[in-house]
């Protein structure tokens, strides 16, 4: 659905009207609902984690932010993924790569016994070495599951002690500039006996450019 969504964007769209083009694309595949208010966030406002689509306008040289979900028989999913409209701004590109690679770092942490704060940090560190800590607002992991947020998380009070086989949650790290943009990439994946599954397929491996 998203990929369908993604090769029919043009410049002077508005978010909302992706955000409902994507949700219909997602129920025609058997999608119950949506797991969640579809978050498609384009320029400046990707910067902003929980940003609302309506009707803000694409435009060339944007980055366009997806933060989405579907529901199925009573479970949701949650991922995001970040695209460039054309040409992104260097800093942005140059982020992305940042992103993917504490992405990584943090799904390559996960594992039985591993606490939320340890795959946190190994994320969380990728960004910090590049100067962008104080850019990254929230914590790496949630679970998904019945809600789009539960235990176990990685950070905070509900921050997991030890991870088990089993546990769904989400690798998400970001990075946000005020005014410009941001990149967040997020994965589900599902904890086994030797480490963790991915459980997303969307490529993530560049910052794909649409049109």
């Amino acid at each position: 659905a998203l990929a369908e969504t993604v090769a029919g964007i043009r410049p002077g769209m508005t978010e909302g009207e992706v955000a409902w083009r994507l949700e219909r694309a997602m129920r025609e595949r058997g999608a119950e609902a949506v797991g969640f208010e579809l978050i498609v966030s384009a320029g400046a406002n990707s910067a902003l984690p929980h940003h609302v689509p309506a009707g803000d306008r694409i435009r060339a040289g944007d980055v366009l932010l997806f933060d989405i979900g579907a529901s199925y028989k009573g479970y949701l999913s949650d991922i995001t993924r970040v695209f460039a409209v054309g040409k992104a701004p260097d800093e942005l590109a140059r982020i992305y790569d940042v992103v993917l690679e504490a992405n990584q770092a943090g799904l390559a942490a996960f594992a039985p016994g591993v606490s939320g704060p340890t795959v946190d940090q190994a994320a969380r560190a990728v960004i910090e070495r590049a100067g962008y800590g104080e850019q990254y607002t929230h914590g790496l992991s949630h679970g998904v599951g019945i809600e789009i947020h539960e235990e176990p998380a990685s950070s905070g009070s509900g921050a997991v002690a030890a991870y088990e086989p089993g546990m769904v949650c989400t690798a998400e790290p970001g990075v946000y500039l005020d005014g410009v943009g941001g990149i967040r990439i997020e994965d589900m994946l599902v904890i086994t006996e030797t480490g963790c599954e991915v459980l997303s397929r969307f490529p993530k491996d560049r910052l794909l450019v649409i049109g």
